[in-house]
């Protein structure tokens, strides 16, 4: 029996397809690809994000090629790329700005998600897929950020190694096991660069195709958050879609101009962004002997760090009070002796909170806060996707957490004070108060039905 491939038959591209599926591939993933045709402007930072992603990679495996990871000669080899070696301040630029726009576009990516709902059934695992990206991608910077060896990556990589340490029982040993010694030194650098140049990256190429793989297979979403796999023509194609390829590829490529107007702006003429990008205390070589006056981190952590620093004694009294009430809450629900899990759950979390010090539960605060992205499609109950058909008040919601999410990345580059930490305090409960508090107030309101096939204008 004769087997039909759809491959070439003639040619240097038919000798490839009958021994690797590159035609097929091409067909599926991009020039037979069908997206939804009413995709905006929020669905250009998708491909900037692998956009920025292969510039990382390249300008990366330039840098290392002068690079030392050794404590006495790292910071000169960063300056000797910058001054001696042909357009290696370009190089360095294009990495360092690169690092800020990956987070800029993939915070922008993150957030057309949370409008559009497109971590809904039965884009989950898209979701999911993405957020360990993100956590990835947090973990990556921060063992790039030791490698320049300047004042703030050394003092910083101590602080937050040392954060590791207020885990009850394991946490000495891990933040010892993490450093390689006692204090950061030439074992944490050349540690850090493996895990920076070799590891990370190999689980982030991995993580991103499984990104995309998961997203082909169940389709784009698009901002009316409607299935075009559901109304298809006599032919398979959903009427409401249009080829990835040429479309949107043009689509893309014009944000892909604008971008990189933008990018190669920074790069020539402010590739330090005012010490947002890169620190003035990173240009000081490191000195274990002189610690700065202020410490921390870079802009895409300021949200996170300023949530750790908010987590005091007081506030650690006020986050068991809520826990306990939390608790109370689901013991009142409880129907069963089996619905008990959440009520011992929570005065098991108060006893632990009343026997360990605030450090710790800082920590728990600023790891909790990215963990809890990862369950929002199953927290999420409201009956339509995207934010265009919900009630006024949900925006609202979502524009105070956009909000308390600025502040506190704004209060995390400020040296602290009574003001700024209580404002602080606030915005992390809001940032928590809008995931936990998503199964009942999504589901409230009066909801606008959505339409049944995409709205879309020709221009």
């Amino acid at each position: 029996m004769a087997i039909e491939h759809d491959v070439e038959t003639t040619g240097l591209v038919g000798w490839i397809d009958r021994r690797f599926p590159l035609t097929s591939t091409w067909k599926k993933h991009v020039s037979e690809y069908y997206a939804p045709k009413n995709f905006n402007f929020w669905y250009f930072f998708g491909s900037l994000a692998l956009l920025v992603l292969v510039n990382q990679i390249v300008t990366g495996i330039f840098l290392t090629m002068n690079y030392k990871p050794d404590a006495t000669l790292a910071f000169s080899s960063v300056e000797y790329i910058m001054r001696e070696v042909p357009w290696g301040w370009l190089i360095r630029y294009m990495h360092s700005t690169g690092a800020s726009m990956f987070f800029v576009v993939v915070y922008l990516h993150m957030f057309r998600g949370l409008m559009y709902g497109s971590y809904r059934k039965p884009r989950e695992l898209v979701w999911v897929f993405g957020c360990a990206i993100f956590l990835c991608l947090m973990a990556e910077a921060f063992f790039g950020y030791l490698l320049p060896w300047g004042q703030m990556s050394f003092w910083g990589a101590q602080v937050i190694v040392n954060l590791f340490s207020a885990i009850p029982f394991i946490g000495p040993d891990l933040s010892l096991w993490i450093r390689g010694d006692y204090v950061v030194s030439d074992v944490t650098l050349n540690r850090f660069f493996a895990f920076h140049v070799i590891a990370i990256p190999l689980v982030l190429i991995g993580l991103v195709v499984a990104h995309l793989v998961a997203l082909h297979e169940v389709g784009s979403n698009n901002p009316d958050g409607i299935e075009i796999k559901a109304k298809k023509g006599p032919d398979g194609i959903p009427l409401d879609g249009i080829p990835f390829h040429p479309y949107y590829s043009v689509h893309d490529f014009m944000g892909v101009t604008v971008f990189l107007f933008i990018f190669a702006a920074i790069i020539f003429f402010a590739p330090e962004m005012g010490g947002y990008f890169l620190e003035a205390n990173n240009f000081i070589p490191a000195n274990p002997l002189q610690t700065p006056q202020e410490i921390a981190p870079v802009w895409y952590f300021t949200a996170f760090y300023a949530m750790l620093r908010a987590t005091t004694d007081p506030f650690k009294i006020v986050l068991m009070i809520i826990v306990a009430l939390l608790g109370l809450f689901a013991l009142v629900r409880a129907r069963g002796k089996w619905k008990l899990g959440l009520p011992v759950l929570a005065v098991l979390v108060v006893l632990a909170m009343a026997f360990t010090e605030s450090k710790f539960w800082g920590v728990v605060v600023m790891g909790g806060a990215v963990i809890s992205l990862f369950f929002l499609p199953w927290l999420d109950r409201s009956p339509v996707k995207s934010i265009r058909y919900r009630p006024f008040f949900h925006k609202v919601f979502y524009g105070i957490f956009v909000l308390a999410f600025l502040t506190l990345g704004f209060l995390g580059t400020k040296p602290p004070s009574p003001a700024s930490t209580l404002i602080a305090q606030i915005c992390a409960l809001i940032y928590f108060a809008f995931f936990l508090g998503m199964p009942v107030w999504t589901r409230l309101g009066t909801f606008k039905q959505p339409p049944e096939r995409v709205r879309f204008k020709p221009h």
